[in-house]
């Protein structure tokens, strides 16, 4: 008998990066009572990750539940960014309704038609709630039409079109239903969730059934599955049978040893969950993302969407330069391996392969974003290895044509950039499909383009952008080889000998280019020290000293006018990486390096090809 627990609702916070979802989840726990009155709280309190507060954006989705008015409300804040997709995707099963988040001034985004997209797909009842309606340039009206005008693109149902309307401003805790009066609270978002979010139904006479829709790892008690009750009643201790919709020789017999449910930011430990709970399972090994925990008299497996494909791939592998060794903990092809694998527990969009060597693996993710937090948690953790460049995983159709990944690029621009932006994408084979103005001087630049010639752009951007552009991306589809594209236009300095870079041999190499070092640091032969002006690499000495006679001392090195390095972030790196170079990535140091270290063997491998 299909009943509805009514004092119940899972609801799910959908938006583009950086729209305000986690910050409209501190609004909700702030004001339902979750944390005492004189308790300090740090802003996006839900972004527990040191990376994730770091850079501002929500990598991994997590559960959280507030009581209003004897109601629990159970929250999943998702991530906003294109390259964390996966993790929009699973949640989405574990909830009855979405709040979708879009900015007041910037509108729908590539990510707002993406998680709305899916959503629909699971046929999700929707609250818009327009943020940041007290942001200078907020235009709400307008936002309005082009969220209608996006619902009407997915081929919303009447009741979809119909949805409510919430305009709130996270940050200031409020929220309203009416534009022309400002709101005191976020009560008008709370009634809004209770009136319109249905409650979760099921059978709680029938057989035990529960999708994992999340994982989540713990070194002392191993995975934990998350998911939603969809019938029966879950107990500590019952004995249950595994099932899997897309693999069906899946069938374990296991036994749920700690049950959770969700209350503020705690995990709180309960002997029972009804139909509609979302909750925690601890005990079981090898649980993935996809499986069904069902009771053994009628073992059914939900129905669960395949996670989209990844799209860029990354050689990671022991680091054996002339420095290796000397800064990580963690440095051997076995450590890196257990590593990445451990990974594949709680990041489904991940795929991790052996190589034909053991010395390294290929690594593949939605995203240079995806790969290089990856790379920057593994460097925070101790290790050290090295990484190539970023290549695009090719398919082939029927003919054995080759196909590649195409990306939606969505560029917002000030008027006198535009020309800049679409020169640059135009050799990287970009297509412009749509230039519209929005507010202010401001163009929106719509292009396709393939994911290959992202690569390494995102720098470019901001110099040619002087830091005023903003560009989003998203996967569009696979479609036929567009032509080969030319990278990077400059080749690199390379110092051609061990030693400490001293002030002498820098000022004599930086008239060749921009340097990347400072006097005083370590480097080898093949070390790449900085970028060329010119489009060829040159070897130069930045160990030389000056000789020393009667008549020069060594403080005259004093005089010498050193212009400042380029540090370059993880992302930078990455993105300047080539084809025949590698990243050297430890926990102290990022340094840029050719594949083959000796000059000559270097010169033999380039006259080959």
């Amino acid at each position: 008998m299909i009943q509805k627990r009514e004092n119940v609702r899972n609801v799910a916070i959908i938006a583009h990066v950086d729209h305000g979802k986690t910050t409209l989840v501190d609004g909700l726990l702030k004001q339902s009572g979750v944390f005492r009155e004189n308790q300090a709280v740090q802003e996006r309190v839900m972004d527990s990750n040191d990376l994730e507060r770091e850079r501002g954006i929500t990598i991994l989705s997590k559960n959280t539940a507030v009581y209003y008015k004897g109601t629990k409300i159970n929250i999943v804040d998702t991530p906003g960014h294109a390259d964390f997709g996966g993790e929009v995707e699973r949640v989405l099963k574990m909830v009855n309704g979405v709040i979708l988040v879009v900015d007041a001034f910037e509108g729908p985004m590539p990510q707002t038609r993406f998680v709305l997209s899916k959503a629909m797909a699971l046929d999700l009842p929707v609250i818009v709630c327009i943020n940041k309606i007290d942001r200078p340039g907020a235009r709400p009206t307008q936002v309005i039409d082009e969220v209608l005008e996006l619902l009407m693109d997915l081929g919303a149902s009447d009741e979809q079109i119909d949805c409510p309307f919430v305009f709130a401003s996270a940050k200031s805790g409020i929220a309203t239903l009416d534009l022309g009066s400002p709101g005191a609270s976020m009560k008008p978002l709370f009634e809004t969730i209770i009136d319109y979010i249905p409650a979760p139904e099921g059978d709680p006479e029938a057989g035990t059934q529960m999708l994992i829709s999340t994982i989540d790892y713990n070194e002392y008690v191993g995975r934990i599955g998350v998911g939603k009750v969809d019938n029966g009643i879950l107990r500590t201790g019952q004995e249950c049978i595994i099932v899997n919709h897309h693999n069906p020789d899946v069938r374990r017999k296991v036994k749920v040893s700690k049950l959770y449910e969700f209350e503020g930011l705690r995990r709180v430990e309960v002997q029972e969950a009804e139909i509609g709970s979302i909750v925690a399972i601890s005990g079981i090994d090898d649980l993935h993302i996809g499986d069904t925990l069902c009771s053994p008299e009628k073992p059914e497996a939900i129905p669960f969407q395949k996670i989209s494909e990844p799209t860029i791939s990354m050689t990671f592998s022991v680091n054996d330069s002339p420095l290796a060794g000397k800064d990580g903990k963690y440095v051997t092809s076995r450590h890196i391996r257990d590593r990445l694998y451990r990974e594949l527990n709680t990041d489904v969009s991940l795929r991790v392969e052996d190589t034909d060597t053991t010395e390294s693996f290929k690594v593949s993710g939605r995203g240079e974003l995806h790969l290089s937090v990856l790379i920057e948690t593994m460097r925070r953790e101790g290790y050290e290895f090295s990484v190539s460049k970023a290549e695009v995983i090719y398919r082939y159709d029927e003919n054995g044509k080759r196909l590649e990944p195409i990306e939606e690029c969505i560029i917002d621009v000030p008027e006198e950039f535009a020309g800049n932006v679409i020169q640059k994408l135009g050799e990287r084979r970009g297509e412009l499909i749509n230039m519209t103005s929005i507010q202010g001087d401001y163009t929106r630049l719509t292009f396709m383009i393939p994911s290959r010639g992202l690569i390494g752009y995102r720098g470019d951007f901001m110099t040619d952008t002087k830091g005023n552009g903003i560009m989003n991306t998203i996967f569009h589809s696979y479609a036929p080889y567009k032509g080969d594209i030319s990278y990077r236009k400059q080749g690199s300095l390379i110092a051609f000998e061990a030693g400490t870079a001293v002030a002498y041999g820098i000022f004599g190499a930086q008239e060749r280019g921009q340097m990347f070092i400072s006097p005083g640091e370590e480097v080898y032969a093949g070390m790449i020290v900085g970028q060329s002006s010119k489009a060829v690499d040159i070897d130069v000495n930045v160990c030389k000293t000056k000789h020393l006679t009667n008549t020069r001392s060594s403080s005259a090195d004093e005089a010498l006018r050193l212009v400042p390095p380029k540090i370059m972030s993880l992302e930078q790196a990455i993105e300047y990486v080539d084809t025949d170079e590698l990243l050297e990535v430890t926990p102290h140091h990022l340094r840029l390096r050719k594949k083959i270290l000796d000059a000559r063997l270097r010169k033999r491998a380039s006259q080959k090809n």
